[in-house]
């Protein structure tokens, strides 16, 4: 399928594919052994989940894996999108977005969930700002210890959202509480990892208690964090 970043999205429905995908996978968490193994993305594939690989010509530039949740709740759940660190800043994140919800569409899903860091500012941006996704819930160290080269030494929280295939206009809220994160919390992490704790635990705090409370995160501000309106 063409894709509007000018490159190619195709399934990945062969051997050398999927392999081709697990090694893209590695790269870009470097330090990780089979981040997301080639058998697994194999399995996945074949019978009938999302794994694509986006291409410049025939050289793979970014990998997806995503699979179905349980049927009556009708989601696909987005479990890794890696873009190689050369291929990055082409649009090539979105332009997966957009493919795998024109997929989802087509297939009768009604909403895509993927998980992200609380604390990496550019991902809560891209995630609830550019493509409207709504937080579901916030998972503490969703996936436990981690030992590539962006997660090693931190606690592996998550932000899960959930994403309308057909999107609808959402309504106007009053924002009534913020919680700010850092402007970069992979620098933050290589030069102070004990800063880096703090945040993420009063990240982790303020968060859960503004949920507790009955408050929704309703949007991102790059200057003042996640923000929180009244359900």
């Amino acid at each position: 399928m063409p894709d509007p970043a000018g490159l190619d999205i195709r399934a990945l429905d062969s051997v050398d594919g999927v392999h081709a995908a697990s090694r893209l996978f590695d790269e870009v968490w470097t330090g990780e052994r089979s981040t997301m193994p080639a058998n697994i993305l194999r399995a996945l594939e074949h019978v009938g989940n999302y794994v694509v690989g986006v291409f410049d010509g025939e050289r793979m530039l970014a990998a997806s894996a995503a699979f179905f949740g349980p049927p009556a709740e009708r989601t696909l759940h987005s479990h890794i999108t890696g873009v190689l660190p050369s291929a990055q800043g082409r649009g090539i994140g979105r332009a997966v977005k957009q493919h795998q919800r024109a997929w989802a569409r087509e297939r009768g899903v009604e909403r895509i969930t993927w998980t992200f860091d609380p604390l990496i500012a550019r991902n809560a941006h891209f995630n609830l700002s550019v493509l409207g996704a709504d937080v579901a819930e916030y998972l503490v160290d969703q996936y436990g210890p981690m030992d590539d080269d962006v997660n090693r030494g931190d606690a592996s929280d998550r932000i899960l959202v959930s994403w309308a295939v057909a999107p609808a206009e959402a309504p106007a809220t009053e924002v009534v509480e913020a919680v700010a994160i850092p402007r970069d919390i992979e620098t933050l992490r290589r030069a102070t990892p004990a800063d880096a704790a703090r945040w993420r635990a009063g990240v982790r705090e303020r968060f859960l208690a503004l949920t507790a409370e009955g408050l929704r995160v309703s949007g991102f501000d790059p200057a003042r964090g996640y923000l929180f309106a009244r359900r």
